[in-house]
């Protein structure tokens, strides 16, 4: 891979997108199939971050009662009554197994519907984004820059949805991209061979541990 889109591991963060109840617990309200089976080796690339000091952001949905932030093609089903993501519930929350153990923080959902990062732990955020992208109206693309990050590591649920959109919105502002293939759910061949001819490394979570284990 040449220099201009090798990922740089010394400046990345990690993102986990949607990792929260609603969509990855099994028989919750919108679960999303293959999300769940992640969360075990998702929280061991997450342990592993956290003691390398690597950032972390996880990326999020929300939708309000009244569906005024919500997506039109589904706006009727929330207007309808049905409870996604909805901010004060359970479903809304960050599946428990990729917290920080020590964490007892409560998500601040005033301030994340404001569009402002919340800190959870040392070097790890939650940030709530609006549509599918990551970048779409939100900070993100500030935030990385203010810290000198060129590299974003993506994870999360589901891929033909949020990441793949995240991913583009990546590559469309110059950043390096690697997406670990094994945590990430949804994902097909197709679009694995199309992220490659964009620049996009492609790799497992144990080969990224390895690559971060020799930074």
């Amino acid at each position: 891979m040449n220099s201009h889109i090798a990922p740089d591991y010394n400046k990345c963060i990690l993102l986990t997108i949607d990792m929260q109840n609603d969509f990855v617990m099994p028989g919750s309200i919108a679960e999303v199939t293959g999300s769940h089976e992640i969360v075990p080796r998702l929280k061991k690339v997450l342990e592993t971050c956290r003691e390398r000091n690597i950032p972390i952001i996880h990326v999020i949905r929300l939708y309000k009662e009244d569906a005024s932030n919500v997506d039109l093609c589904r706006k009727a089903l929330i207007a309808s009554g049905a409870k996604i993501v909805l901010p004060d519930t359970k479903g809304a929350e960050l599946v428990k197994e990729l917290l920080p153990e020590s964490s007892s923080f409560t998500m601040d959902y005033d301030t994340l519907l404001k569009g402002e990062v919340q800190e959870i732990a040392n070097n790890e955020w939650i940030l709530y984004k609006s549509r599918w992208g990551a970048f779409y109206n939100t900070i993100l693309e500030d935030f990385l820059k203010e810290r000198q990050i060129d590299t974003i590591v993506f994870t999360g649920c589901n891929f033909p949805n949020c990441p793949r959109t995240s991913i583009y919105e990546a590559s469309e502002r110059d950043f390096k991209i690697a997406m670990l293939s094994d945590l990430v759910s949804g994902v097909y061949e197709k679009g694995m061979t199309e992220l490659k001819n964009i620049g996009v490394e492609i790799i497992s979570s144990e080969n990224f541990i390895t690559k971060i284990a020799t930074q």
